[in-house]
């Protein structure tokens, strides 16, 4: 069978092609009149525009590449579904790219340029600012978004949560409480995509009460590590020796935490050890864990994404957002 084209459902509709082709875009000048009409043609002809033929006519492709990695941290995912249902909603595509590892970064990014995309965003902490670079001197990005995450590199768009705001809520609400011997459990540690929430603390508790809060790295956002690197801190200590609360960069560290402190310790939360996080998780408000975290406006920040897909501007788009502490019984 011979396939449709778009002067075959001009012809039924008595349009130019070129009419047809502003009917399948969405903020195309066209009456909505025409625009039925050019639409019942093509569905009883069982036309389907030629998405591909028609970016290649036009500056823009409304497709964006997303990378993406650290598939144990349950946050990932609800980014994921909020930034896909924003690009959706506004007739974008998605090219998923799963990154999955450090080595994989540079080749996925690369990869990513080469395809007709009009940005590329990246969630995850494998983009260092070797990669980075190389990636610009490529010259092949229209715009490249670190969602998430801040980024000093200045020729990325940063859109993520203002992290010293939310931290100063954290460590006021962390002081005003009465706890006395925090500790701090971080994440990897990156030289550009990174946070600034372990600093923030550390300098805010240095300020109010003269020492470093102790502190922990785990290598991952993955709640397994957290409960294994909790445990080997925690295991030999004394109860006068423990920590009050664990402050934790994550959800994630967090849920892994609470996990170690309940069942490998044998103590209460809150009653021995408090448990807060950072990001709000679907998990945080079961009843295994009801805990108090720091809730991103991930809605927000995936429509000002799409906002600056949408921007003829390119620079002066960074943005960070303030969201709100979530009290629950873990703190």
């Amino acid at each position: 069978m011979q396939n449709v084209t778009a002067d075959d459902v001009a012809a039924a509709a008595g349009v130019s092609r070129w009419t047809v082709n502003r009917a399948f875009k969405k903020d195309a000048s066209i009456s909505p009149r025409t625009r039925t009409k050019v639409l019942e043609a093509a569905e009883r002809l069982n036309y389907v525009p030629d998405l591909h033929a028609a970016a290649l006519a036009s500056t823009r492709s409304n497709l964006v590449a997303l990378l993406i990695d650290d598939f144990a941290n349950p946050h990932k995912l609800v980014m994921l579904e909020r930034l896909t249902r924003a690009l959706r909603t506004r007739g974008w595509d998605t090219l998923l790219v799963n990154t999955l590892d450090p080595d994989d970064a540079a080749p996925a990014l690369m990869n990513a340029s080469q395809r007709r995309v009009d940005a590329t965003i990246l969630i995850g902490l494998q983009f260092d600012d070797e990669v980075l670079e190389a990636a610009h001197k490529a010259r092949r990005f229209k715009k490249l978004i670190i969602f998430a995450r801040s980024s000093e590199n200045p020729e990325t768009i940063s859109i993520c949560v203002d992290d010293v705001a939310a931290t100063r809520e954290i460590a006021r609400y962390v002081l005003n409480r009465g706890y006395r011997q925090p500790l701090y459990l971080a994440g990897p540690r990156t030289t550009s995509a990174h946070l600034l929430r372990k600093e923030t603390f550390a300098g805010i508790w240095m300020e109010e009460r003269g020492f470093q809060p102790e502190s922990h790295a785990v290598d991952a956002y993955d709640p397994q590590l957290s409960a294994e690197v909790v445990y080997a801190a925690l295991a030999q200590r004394a109860a006068a020796d423990r920590p009050d609360i664990l402050v934790c960069e994550n959800d994630a560290l967090a849920l892994g935490a609470i996990d170690t402190i309940r069942h490998r310790l044998g103590l209460d939360v809150p009653g021995d050890i408090a448990v807060i996080g950072f990001d709000d998780v679907p998990q945080a408000s079961s009843h295994n864990y009801r805990l108090t975290t720091y809730r991103q406006p991930l809605t927000e920040m995936a429509e000002y994404l799409v906002d600056v897909l949408e921007s003829a501007e390119t620079t002066n788009l960074d943005r960070a957002f303030l969201g709100r502490l979530v009290v629950r019984e873990s703190a």
